[in-house]
């Protein structure tokens, strides 16, 4: 079977737009890589009842000292729209895995707050994920380090904080 992405650009270059086809390449290949590194995750994560959304906010959760973080602050430093933290937050509040609670002295803040049981799944499914996912992400080890800078690049220029 031929790569589908291969015979894209060939045809882009077909039809003349070849100043564009090796970034059309590019992006598709990127795009498809993106969701077979889903599906890999998502079989990991979804017989836990997580997505990989409610995963990030577990684990950067859990990595604070508190175990607690202001909702503004874990939308910025998951890098998503409030609502889509919200979002998240609520559905894990109704699995047990986090508590929301109003900050002291503001009373404004909401702090999203790691539960045991939500300690326990968080550490389950980065033990999955390391094992299934990010110890062998599909690519020989001594490329991965290159390929990240690689993409580190593409998300600066995109605008990124990195």
């Amino acid at each position: 079977m031929a790569d589908p992405i291969r015979e894209a650009r060939r045809q882009w270059v077909a039809h003349g737009w070849e100043d564009a086809a090796d970034g059309m390449a590019l992006v598709t290949s990127v795009v498809r890589a993106h969701q077979l590194l889903l599906e890999r995750i998502d079989a990991v994560l979804r017989p836990l009842g997580l997505s990989f959304a409610r995963y990030e906010v577990l684990r950067l959760l859990g990595f604070t000292r508190t175990g607690a973080l202001p909702m503004t602050r874990l939308g910025s430093l998951l890098q998503v729209h409030p609502t889509s933290v919200t979002s998240a937050v609520a559905r894990l509040e109704k699995q047990g895995y986090v508590a929301r609670s109003r900050g002291e002295p503001d009373r404004r803040v909401v702090l999203a707050s790691i539960t045991d049981e939500g300690r326990a799944i968080v550490e389950k499914a980065t033990e999955g994920l390391n094992d299934v996912v990010f110890a062998r992400p599909g690519i020989p080890a001594d490329e991965v380090l290159a390929l990240t800078d690689l993409l580190t690049g593409l998300r600066a220029a995109a605008g990124d904080a990195v």
